[in-house]
């Protein structure tokens, strides 16, 4: 007799639930948004009123992207990502989809690869460069570089020193980031900190690893060049092997600096070991057989 009444406070409880369900069900049917992706999926409506509030919590987020201006401004439960019910045999599922800013980002992504830079250098646009008169050329040479790459790989890359916080990084990132968008595997790194990081990793399979896809890369910016603490071994093994290598098989090579091309062969020249100027001049002349030269000279935009 217990069973029986168990069973019994069962069903009429399952009784309530699935009114209730039926119930927030035909609300939401009175907003043409849970319409729309409800007719999308071609499923019973008993399945339909079992993932009701799932259906709503879609419309909320494909709502919130309607007024959405980027990825800071993501009000989803996942930041970039919808939920969304996808059809599976009888019934549904939720995949969270990409959004317009999130595709755009891990399609970069899949392209370049960054070590050690901050946040701006992997954001960095041509859309959003400000052309100043300092500028010009540099951007002119961004654009023709652009527009020669997929047919001449051999076009050379640019050494570009200057000021510091004058843009040099920012400028040369966007020119990567927008070529990567073509499919070409890119670097960027900001050498100071690559070259301790390599040192922490050295005779690791992840030393071999990350200097293996530096030499090897379509692109690759060495930003703040100058900027380290040199030593024989950075120097010679690795950027001079580096170089060496890219130098041979014509990869597009980019450099910032605070230093010109004689400042860097001074400090290229001092080591712990004492001075090699015959070593520091073989680094500058791989340099310029990689790069063209260019100076921009402008106010500090980091202030």
């Amino acid at each position: 007799m217990e069973n029986i009444v168990k069973v019994s406070k069962n069903i009429i409880s399952s009784n309530i639930k699935s009114k209730a369900l039926k119930q927030e069900f035909m609300k939401a049917l009175e907003d043409q948004n849970f319409v729309k992706v409800i007719n999308r999926l071609d499923v019973e409506e008993p399945i339909l009123i079992n993932n009701t509030s799932k259906i709503q919590n879609t419309v909320l987020e494909l709502k919130n992207c309607k007024t959405c201006k980027g990825l800071h401004m993501c009000k989803n439960n996942l930041c970039g990502y919808v939920s969304y019910p996808v059809k599976e045999g009888e019934g549904i599922m939720f995949d969270y989809v990409p959004c317009k800013y999130q595709k755009e980002l891990l399609k970069e992504k899949t392209n370049v690869t960054y070590f050690e830079v901050p946040k701006f250098i992997k954001e960095a646009r041509m859309s959003d460069i400000i052309p100043e008169k300092e500028r010009l050329t540099i951007i002119k040479y961004m654009k023709d570089f652009i527009n020669k790459f997929d047919t001449d790989k051999r076009i050379k890359g640019l050494y570009l020193c200057g000021s510091f916080g004058s843009g040099k990084s920012y400028l040369i990132s966007a020119l990567i980031n927008e070529i990567s968008k073509k499919g070409y595997n890119s670097i960027i790194l900001y050498y100071p900190n690559l070259l301790s990081n390599l040192k922490a990793s050295f005779n690791t399979e992840d030393f071999d690893i990350k200097l293996d896809s530096i030499m090897r890369s379509d692109l690759l910016l060495i930003d703040d060049i100058g900027a380290e603490n040199n030593t024989a071994w950075s120097r010679d093994e690795i950027l001079g092997t580096v170089l060496q290598y890219r130098m041979d098989n014509d990869l597009s090579t980019f450099f910032t600096s605070n230093l010109n091309l004689e400042e860097l062969e001074e400090h290229l020249k001092i080591t712990n070991n004492g001075a090699d100027s015959v070593k520091a001049k073989r680094i500058i002349e791989r340099i310029k057989q990689l790069t063209t030269y260019m100076e921009l000279i402008s106010e500090n935009k980091r202030k």
